[in-house]
């Protein structure tokens, strides 16, 4: 009876969104790889379908359960991920996958569910004040250990990780470690495009000019002038990082990207091809099958990075927002019922889930449109790939069964 109680509490508009999403996935994926990708659909759909008991297995578990092993959750996806040093297979470079045969997993689209996990038991804690400095190292150490372990092999899927800063920040996190990272952000694309003279002059007018702006007992020179120091090492530091950390087809993109240099039959081929492709939709689309950019193969990757090019071509403006409407709508529905969980557990999960959805989202489209550089992180629930789809699934399905939990919750 308590199985059955707790289904009638499903949340069913989270189901019907996820279903729309993944049937519009197979449909462009089974388009876009109809000429050149001959059983790439067939697969999907074996995916697809094999996330039918995954689901019944994620909603029949106690919801308690997911609290209870979190840690230890948290704990076997850092092995995982160590275990890629030793055992990873590469492909297309990146040695981030383990191979069984023909078939492929990639560990860093379940470890996102492991971290959020993670996260939400450590914050759920009531002893736990993120305004301490012990405690903030602590957290941050939970991102950062994924974060390490993804880098050398998939630094695309590391900067995901990162991104749950935002979650902290709702919890309590001091605010100036988002604005820290914006402006580190902000700074590097700077003296990417400037010379870094001139980007030390900008920061020192803008330091110059908020210390004025403070009253007059909030003025600290010292401060000031540390925060000037670190911001001049910083920025010193870009062109070496830039040249020395970053990988040449990582530079190129950056440099396509900020129109320092043009490459339109190398590395910034897939870019260009995307945005004829998008553009060349129109308001409603070339029809279902009918894109000939689509069918032509001219865009790399387009059934797994790319996807959303065959959504602008064949389906048209109108069918890419209609798309981007749906992902909003299962945004704003996660939020809505995070903030209407009982414990806090429940809470920062859905918080957790709904910024991971929200940056692949987010950076695949803006990627897709030439606004950001090419970094490999699918689209949810749209992209071919088996990890990428049950990672998804694993991801939103825990949280649907916390909330119909959260009847027994008091």
């Amino acid at each position: 009876m308590k199985n059955q109680s707790l289904t009638s509490n499903i949340d069913w508009i989270c189901i019907i969104i996820y279903s729309l999403l993944v049937i519009m996935g197979w449909l462009n994926i089974y388009s876009s790889s109809l000429s050149s990708m001959e059983g790439t659909s067939e697969k999907q759909l074996v995916f697809i379908i094999l996330t039918i008991p995954l689901i019944f297995i994620l909603l029949y578990v106690d919801g308690k359960l997911y609290e209870k092993y979190a840690s230890l959750i948290y704990i076997i996806g850092l092995f995982s991920l160590a275990g890629l040093f030793v055992f990873g297979k590469t492909i297309k470079g990146q040695a981030n996958w383990y191979s069984f045969g023909s078939f492929g997993l990639q560990p860093s689209e379940f470890v996102k569910t492991a971290t959020a996990l993670a996260l939400a038991k450590y914050l759920s804690d009531v002893q736990i004040n993120l305004k301490d400095t012990n405690r903030q190292l602590q957290v941050l150490g939970i991102l950062g250990l994924p974060i390490m372990l993804i880098v050398p092999h998939d630094p695309g899927s590391a900067l995901i990780y990162c991104f749950l800063i935002i979650v902290l920040y709702r919890e309590g996190l001091p605010a100036w470690y988002v604005w820290t990272g914006f402006i580190a952000i902000v700074l590097f694309v700077l003296t990417l495009i400037l010379e870094p003279q001139y980007v030390l002059l900008i920061a020192l007018l803008a330091i110059v000019l908020i210390y004025f702006k403070s009253r007059l007992g909030d003025r600290n020179i010292v401060l000031s002038t540390i925060i000037f120091v670190l911001i001049s090492g910083f920025v010193l530091s870009v062109s070496y990082v830039f040249d020395n950390v970053f990988k040449q087809h990582h530079r190129d993109r950056f440099n396509i990207l900020l129109g320092k240099s043009v490459d339109m039959k190398g590395i910034g081929y897939n870019t260009n091809q995307s945005e004829i492709a998008v553009g060349s939709g129109g308001w409603f689309g070339k029809g279902f099958l009918e894109g000939t950019q689509t069918k032509g193969g001219f865009v790399p990757e387009q059934h797994t990075d790319y996807i959303f090019t065959t959504v602008g071509e064949e389906w048209g403006f109108v069918g890419s927002l209609f798309v981007i409407i749906m992902f909003v709508c299962l945004l704003l529905r996660i939020i809505y019922l995070a903030e209407r969980q009982k414990t806090k557990f429940s809470r920062v999960y859905g918080y957790c889930v709904a910024s991971i959805l929200f940056i692949h989202f987010f950076v695949n489209i803006a990627m897709v449109l030439g606004v950001f550089p090419t970094i490999g992180v699918p689209l949810p629930f749209f992209s071919y790939g088996g990890s990428g789809l049950w990672g998804f699934t694993i991801l939103l399905f825990v949280f649907i069964k916390m909330d119909a939990n959260k009847v027994n919750e008091w």
